[in-house]
């Protein structure tokens, strides 16, 4: 007698065309060797600094979504269950204690892998099953301690998947990726923006300032308008509206410099609604 696992999992295998066919399995060795990781980031002056925020912004463009994803989540009746996703790799990445860096990293795969696969009929424990691989690579990405499988399934998930199972789905992810795992998302900025205020700024104002955008990074996650723009455009305006809210005596001087290091099309005229997060 079958298992439940074992029939998802035979569901699975019936997708697995569809799951293995997209364009980035065509991507160049060109694309492949900018996947470094964004650790090596590391400044210790301005033009250094300025040097890591153009290679981020370069590499942004090779994982970035496809066009009207949000119309794609939306008619397909995803948006719901890309939310509770969403709030279960948030909430699983606190108890498990992972950085803030897994978070974002999970998210882009998942949000990278259901805009490559529009024609598929998802269900429920296919997007469980590809939240859980997707936090599992972004762990192994960034950690260094990574614990069982069956700890990632510990809360908050209606179905339970055999490790061999989420496995075969990481690879599977991995494959639709094009392998291209070390992203550049909204928090690859963080620190690229907020560098230069360490000299600028008292260390409890700096460190507040920091917290701020990270959480306001965080909360639009859950929200797929944000999805819609380029990384570096969000986390300028998280950046903005967080100088804006801590620093109001002082925005406009923070605000300039912000010209400089960004073309003019990726500034964002106003906060996108961060202000009332």
């Amino acid at each position: 007698m079958r298992t439940k696992s074992q029939e998802m999992e035979n569901s699975l295998l019936c997708e697995e065309k569809l799951l293995f066919t997209s364009p980035s399995q065509t991507c160049c060795y060109r694309e492949r060797f900018l996947d470094v990781p964004n650790s090596w980031f590391y400044y210790t002056t301005r033009e250094e600094r300025d040097k890591a925020l153009e290679v981020c912004l370069n590499k942004e463009n090779y994982y970035l979504l496809g066009a009207s994803y949000v119309d794609h989540l939306q008619s397909s009746d995803l948006v719901d269950a890309r939310l509770r996703a969403i709030g279960w790799i948030i909430k699983t990445h606190y108890r498990l204690n992972f950085s803030l860096g897994v978070v974002f990293e999970a998210v882009n795969f998942l949000d990278r892998f259901i805009s490559l696969n529009r024609s598929k009929k998802w269900k429920y424990w296919m997007i469980e099953l590809l939240s859980v691989a997707c936090l599992s690579i972004a762990a192994k990405s960034n950690e260094v301690f990574i614990p069982p499988l069956i700890e990632f399934q510990m809360e908050d998930l209606d179905h339970s998947f055999h490790p061999c199972m989420i496995q075969r789905m990481e690879l599977t992810l991995m494959m639709a990726l094009g392998w291209r795992l070390s992203c550049v998302t909204p928090y690859s900025y963080v620190d690229l923006l907020t560098w230069h205020l360490d000299s600028l700024l008292p260390q409890p104002l700096h460190v507040a300032l920091t917290a701020r955008m990270k959480e306001l990074l965080l909360s639009a996650l859950s929200d797929p308008k944000f999805s819609e723009f380029r990384p570096c455009t969000v986390a300028v305006s998280a950046f903005r509206c967080s100088v804006e809210e801590l620093l109001p005596s002082r925005s406009n001087t923070h605000l300039f410099d912000l010209g400089n290091l960004f073309p003019f099309e990726y500034m964002p005229r106003y906060s996108y609604g961060f202000g009332t997060t």
